[in-house]
């Protein structure tokens, strides 16, 4: 099921599906966020925002107005046994 990624908690792996306002997609694509890339909420600040997610190897903090126009789905970590 889809959700905007402003929406994910902390903690939470999701693939990037697709973007909601076009204005933005080019400022994510070049930061990493693209669609089928993997990203893991790290951090959301104290009031909110802004939240503090892993995407292509490095850590990166992203505006609630900008996690709004992210439609993720949520996927499963495998974890080592």
């Amino acid at each position: 099921m889809e959700r905007r990624l402003s929406e994910i908690a902390v903690g939470k792996a999701v693939i990037i599906k697709h973007f909601e306002n076009d204005d933005i997609f080019l400022k994510l694509m070049e930061m990493g966020c693209v669609p089928g890339e993997k990203i893991i909420i790290d951090q959301v600040a104290p009031l909110g925002d802004p939240i503090s997610i892993q995407v292509a190897g490095y850590t990166l903090s992203l505006r609630l107005d900008e996690a709004e126009n992210i439609w993720v789905e949520e996927i499963v970590l495998e974890t080592k046994a």
